[in-house]
């Protein structure tokens, strides 16, 4: 022993890093390194026997020697443990696994002695240091006790403010360990959780230091011994005697300017000098966290607390990907509160993590023991808020409770309209919510521009236990429905313009109170008329965010609830609207679905409301549309011209070009649905032209038909210009219109042949179809899927895949690709051979066509069925040669040149075929020379080919 210190191996290196074994830190470069601690034993026990296997039993006996667990906790963090290390990256290597056999610590490591004491030399002199132990565990927190200790060496007077059970203790005690040798080990400790009186106060300082107390306030004494000492003062948990303490701290900093204070407390004391840390809560997954994975929940400090301390309870868990999710699950409802946290994962030996999380989703579990050697006021839940909830006055207690209406996010204007009454005024209301900011009990955070406030939702849960005036309350939930209804009726047209995250985060967070005052306005003491007003309200927001379930719900319900006095209102018309969009997209063409659609419009026509008249026919347009009623939508789309000449409305005349524009595509008047369309997506088009209306976006919809008719037309580079262009708009987009944008340019891009790319988009299309549970749509996706198998030549599977999910498209009479996918059937029969199964479904084709009215896809069907006929001509009387003379002078009469080339190539075969070599030529070349775009695609690759042979 030199000047009383021991030298101990406890320490060691190893590339930039350097592990002391006896602080159990892990330091890279001078900085710690985040670690848990059952990842910190790992690392000891691989370091301490360098180059030498261990197997995966006895590494688990020693990091596990009092509980057995899975393989797969090891793998866990041994994953976690590789991480923190960059093991792999930049060719750093330090732990091998040994296949079969265990793992393997592989990097040179040098032992360095690390000089200790059990205390530090100076403390000798200083007998009253009582700091407890530094937790050998802590997660999450080292930025903080580095920043902290950076702050306690720079200032005088430092405060931990946070919210009961966060960790404020813990980090100060952390942080005082970590600057100790700057005061040379004189830190002493307090904790005031057990003085109830705030004259005591002073006195436990004073008894601490061992002076002798005769006085009534020891104050002076306390300053007279600290004076020109270099001390650290660690005040724990001061919130309850405040006012003591801040006057008692004021006078030492004042008297003794060698003393700093660390303090813990709910709220700050507010003295001069005073430097605020807000501790927040652990970090863990945000809700909108898709795909969580169990290495992602390593990123949160908050999963990772959660999965140590259920494996330290004895839980056997080997997390997979699923059960992270429930990991984050659990750590969100707990808004990262370390103590509750704890307390839950406690509860998974016992319940399982499943359950675990179930009962937190019927209720917080305010009432859940942990240890038994935490104070009284952290072994529960209870006790921590019932410790906070007594610090509050009358007037802060009553807004508390009221508070609670609020689910998430608020604003000050929110708390202010509906608080208040006629008891509790707004410069009350307003005062008492500052108060409880500052304590700690109502959490702010700004989000976007304005200011946010939410209680934790365990404070949420407590404060609801105490709401037990019904009747009150009753008051309390229809004017905060009430307050909602217009917060909706303001601000719902914005919703439909915003595309970032951050534009779209302040107006979540307000619909998770709207999705809250749905549900008391439904339930048993709720009011349904204020109810009805909300549902309709909420109705154009839930179609812009594409939340479809939910708006078929809320506007279901809302529409049971009608009585005389609301039937025929414009809420009755926006709930039939809302209903029927919703219904459309989740559950396809039903009956109920058009009779909704058509009721809303009655109503507008009856109420003399033409411009939502006009608007509902978009909708019911796109109903007949996606029905495969051609003819039908032709006639919608000139009743919508008819009163848009009378509206004098950009948005009104807008829709009506991009009806009739989309229907002459359809129909094969390429010429005229171009000019149509040009108005619409002129650039200098005023913006309110472009707004959805009722879950149709016209704007988009005309996108839509000006890619098919460019790529009809032959103009297959521009068209992929603008599908680039389009598929770029729908991923930014929530709305259900994306699903259009993204299957129509999947359609155009599966016929020019970029079947990679489709495949890419397809892939999107189909996932967010599952997520959002738009059955129609997924069907189609999968049929489109099976389509892009026939044309990369798996035809038989394509073929009886593509067949399964037609049938399925006609269960929800979605009919809109009907023709297309009957030609593509056609065709997969036709090329193995079942030739009469192709020509009859070609017969079926074309009766459809003459039906419905969607002519643009003749040409086609005539060439195919030429098709058919050349290698099977008993089919017919009629031969191959009419068929595609047919669908050649069909193609010019509707411009339609990307028919023209097929009909033109096939043509110019048989002709080949027949020693007409020279008329295929003349017939053939002219076209394929006008054709300047698209040279890559198979049709034109095809022509290419023909015309080399005929030469």
């Amino acid at each position: 022993m030199a000047n009383g210190v021991d030298e101990d191996i406890g320490g060691f290196h190893f590339g930039p890093f350097r592990l002391a074994v006896n602080e159990r830190l892990l330091t890279r470069d001078g900085m710690p390194v985040e670690l848990g601690g059952r990842a910190l034993d790992i690392l000891i026990a691989l370091v301490t026997a360098p180059n030498e296997i261990i197997s995966k039993k006895d590494l688990m006996a020693q990091v596990w020697p009092d509980a057995l667990v899975e393989e797969g906790s090891l793998r866990f963090h041994m994953t976690g443990l590789r991480k923190a290390l960059g093991d792999g990256q930049g060719g750093a290597r330090y732990i091998a696994t040994v296949a079969g056999r265990g793992y393997c610590f592989v990097a040179p490591v040098a032992h360095a002695p690390v000089k200790r004491t059990d205390q530090p030399a100076a403390t000798s002199h200083f007998p009253h240091a009582n700091l407890p132990p530094r937790l050998g565990r802590m997660i999450g927190r080292d930025v903080d006790v580095m920043k902290l200790a950076a702050q306690l060496t720079d200032s005088r007077f430092v405060t931990i403010v946070g919210p009961g059970g966060v960790g404020k203790t813990t980090v100060a005690v952390a942080a005082a360990h970590q600057v100790a040798d700057h005061f040379a080990g004189h830190v002493l400790f307090v904790d005031f959780s057990v003085i109830a009186e705030p004259d005591l106060a002073a006195t436990s300082i004073a008894s601490m230091l061992g002076l002798p107390v005769q006085a009534e306030d020891p104050t002076p004494d306390i300053v007279r011994f600290l004076s020109g000492k270099h001390f650290l003062l660690v005040l724990d948990t001061c919130e309850h005697l405040i006012e003591a303490i801040a006057a008692m701290v004021a006078t030492i900093l004042e008297a003794a300017p060698d003393v700093h204070v660390l303090a813990t407390s709910r709220e700050a004391l507010r003295i001069e000098g005073e430097r605020i840390y807000r501790l927040d809560a652990l970090g863990y997954p945000p809700p909108d966290a898709s795909g969580l994975s169990v290495s992602s929940i390593e990123q949160f400090p908050a999963t990772q607390l959660f999965i140590e301390r259920a494996m330290a309870n004895g839980a056997r868990l080997d997390v997979s990907d699923a059960e992270a999710a429930i990991v984050g699950a659990i750590c969100r409802k707990l808004d990262g509160v370390a103590l509750a946290i704890e307390l839950a994962a406690r509860r998974v030996e016992a319940y399982g993590l499943e359950q675990t999380a179930a009962l937190l989703d019927q209720r917080l579990t305010l009432l859940w023991h942990g240890l038994r050697t935490a104070p009284p006021r952290q072994q529960t839940l209870q006790a921590t808020l019932d410790w906070s909830y007594s610090l509050l006055s009358d007037l802060e207690r009553t807004v508390l409770r009221r508070l609670a209406v609020f689910v998430g996010h608020f604003t000050l204007d929110a708390a202010l309209e509906v608080v208040t009454n006629e008891t509790l005024d707004r410069a009350a209301v307003f005062e008492a919510i500052d108060s409880l900011v500052e304590k700690s009990m109502v959490a702010a955070r700004p989000l976007g521009a304005m200011m946010r406030y939410r209680l934790l939702d365990t404070t949420r849960a407590y404060a609801l236990e105490l709401c037990t005036d019904k009747a009150e309350w009753t008051e309390l939930s229809s004017r905060h429905a009430s307050y909602y209804r217009r917060w909706l009726e303001q601000n719902g047209s914005e919703w439909s313009s915003l595309s970032t995250g951050m534009e779209r985060a302040p107006h979540f967070a307000a619909l998770n109170n709207v999705r809250a005052a749905l549900d008391w306005c439904f339930s048993e003491r709720g009011d349904t008329q204020v109810g009805i007003g909300l549902a309709a309200a909420a109705a154009p927001v839930s179609r812009a965010m594409g939340l479809l379930t939910e708006c078929h719900r809320w506007t279901e319900r809302a529409l049971q609830a009608l009585n005389e006095t609301t039937r025929g209102s414009s809420e009755e018309m926006q709930l039939q609207a809302s209903l029927g969009v919703s219904m459309m997209f989740t559950r396809g063409h039903h009956e109920a679905t058009v009779a909704a659609l058509n009721r809303s419009f009655e109503i507008a026509e009856m109420r003399g409301d033409y411009l939502n008249a006009v608007r509902l026919i978009g909708p019911i347009y796109f109903y007949h549309l996606r029905s495969g009623e051609q003819r039908q939508c032709l006639l919608y789309a000139k009743r919508c011209a008819d009163i848009a000449a009378t509206l004098g409305d950009p948005s009104a005349s807008a829709l009506a070009h991009t009806l009739m524009g989309v229907s002459l595509c359809i129909m094969g008047e390429l010429a005229g649905a171009r000019t149509e369309l040009e108005t619409v997506l002129e650039p200098d088009n005023p913006p309110a032209s472009r707004q959805i209306h009722y879950g149709f976006d016209h704007y988009s919809w005309a996108g839509i038909g000006w890619v098919t008719a460019l790529w009809l037309q032959g103009h297959t580079d521009q068209m992929r210009e603008a599908i680039a262009e389009a598929i770029r708009e729908a991923e930014a987009m929530r709305h259900p219109v994306a699903f259009a944008i993204v299957i129509n340019a999947v359609a155009a891009l599966l016929w020019v042949g970029d079947l990679d790319l489709a495949e890419a988009h397809l892939n999107w299309f189909i996932a967010r179809a599952e997520t959002h549970a738009t059955g129609p749509y997924l069907h189609m996706g999968n049929a489109f899927k099976a389509e892009l198998s026939i044309r990369r030549g798996d035809i038989e599977n394509g073929v009886v895949t593509l067949q399964r999910h037609l049938e399925k498209l006609h269960a929800t009479r979605f009919e809109l690709f009907t023709i297309r996918f009957h030609i593509v059937v056609a065709t997969g029969l036709a090329a193995t051979g079942r030739f009469a199964e192709a020509w009859t479904l070609a017969e079926e084709a074309a009766v459809q066509i003459e039906e419905k009215g969607y002519t643009s896809y003749l040409s086609e069907l005539l060439r195919l069925r030429g098709a058919i006929l050349r290698a099977a001509p008993e089919l017919s009387n009629r031969s191959a040669e009419d068929y595609f003379t047919q669908s050649l002078d069909l193609s010019r009469v509707q411009g339609a040149k990307a028919w023209e080339i097929r009909a033109a190539t096939d043509l110019s075969l048989l002709w080949a075929a027949q020693n007409r070599a020279a008329d295929a030529e003349a017939l053939l070349r002219p076209i394929f020379e006008r054709l300047t775009e698209g040279r890559d695609t198979p049709d034109l690759r095809a022509a290419a080919s023909v015309l080399a042979k005929l030469r």
